[in-house]
């Protein structure tokens, strides 16, 4: 087992909180371990301020202490009764290069939408961003809600004609197994916008992309028998449709890499949208990585 577990980061924000109650629960249905990780950013003055720098180094480690303190609370408050192991780390560094060395030695890496200060200055925040492009396994980017989840909800996969989206689908399955809900698998192509969904082409299309999910989904449906799978063929627009399907979903799961409906900027315009406008939990599977 990796040594982290379910890796969150903490930085004290609402939207930290909600990563933490999301990683927490997800840990104890896998039955590993959640580590909370707070980084300390580096310390950037001049004359005439540098006298001030050691107290405020100091004030930043007080800080990051009542920081984990708060957030070890979130982690009990969200698990109940359940028995989950809390591990708990600061560093010192780059939010974003600290998270993403970190995730080589976790199991899924957990950050909320934004953060405090500059990390939130975008509807995605630079440290979620980061750990998209750049952290290995499994990234989830968690958004703060006030309605409570509906765990009847099926799990969303985006899913491509590729071998590079088999570990979202291999992550996608092993969650909805976990949650006992159905799977909703979408393939959307993004090239055939000009084909109207009624003629003789989109038939063509739609029997391909059947093809495609059939041949993706088969193998892991012996694996998953407990999982019951809905598939849907749309026509263009991968990441409005997974938006709009995502109101009827309690995760989606995406690839990083591939070809077909969710290939060419799946990463960047994609991921990015859904991330910044879908309510329910958003997992990035990222394909196989050298190093």
């Amino acid at each position: 087992m990796p040594r982290y577990g379910i890796l969150v980061a903490v930085d004290g924000s609402i939207e930290s909180d909600a990563a933490i109650a999301w990683a927490a629960e997800e840990a104890a249905m896998r039955k590993q371990p959640v580590t909370l990780m707070h980084v300390v950013a580096p310390v950037v003055v001049t004359w005439p301020v540098r006298y001030l720098e050691a107290g405020y180094r100091r004030w930043q480690d007080d800080h990051a202490e009542l920081v984990v303190e708060l957030a070890q609370k979130v982690v009990e408050a969200a698990v109940g009764d359940s028995k989950v192991t809390i591990q708990c780390e600061v560093r010192h560094g780059t939010v974003a290069a600290e998270l993403v060395a970190a995730s080589k030695r976790a199991t899924m890496t957990v950050s909320g939408s934004r953060g405090l200060g500059a990390v939130g200055a975008g509807l995605l925040g630079s440290v979620s961003r980061g750990l998209l492009h750049y952290a290995r396994g499994p990234v989830a980017v968690i958004r703060p809600s006030d309605d409570a989840a509906d765990r009847t909800l099926p799990v969303l996969l985006g899913i491509d004609g590729s071998p590079a989206s088999e570990a979202a689908t291999a992550f996608a399955f092993g969650e909805a197994s976990r949650r006992g809900v159905d799977l909703v698998a979408l393939h959307a192509w993004s090239d055939v916008s000009t084909v109207p969904p009624w003629g003789p082409e989109w038939h063509a299309y739609e029997q391909e992309g059947g093809e495609i999910l059939a041949e993706r989904l088969s193998g892991w449906q012996e694996q998953y028998p407990d999982v019951r799978v809905r598939r849907r063929i749309l026509c263009d627009r991968p990441a409005q449709w997974l938006i709009d399907e995502s109101a009827h979903a309690q995760l989606i799961v995406l690839g990083s890499r591939g070809r077909g409906g969710f290939a060419r900027l799946l990463l960047g315009s994609v991921s990015t949208a859904v991330a910044e406008s879908s309510s329910p939990p958003v997992v990035v599977v990222r394909g196989a990585q050298r190093g």
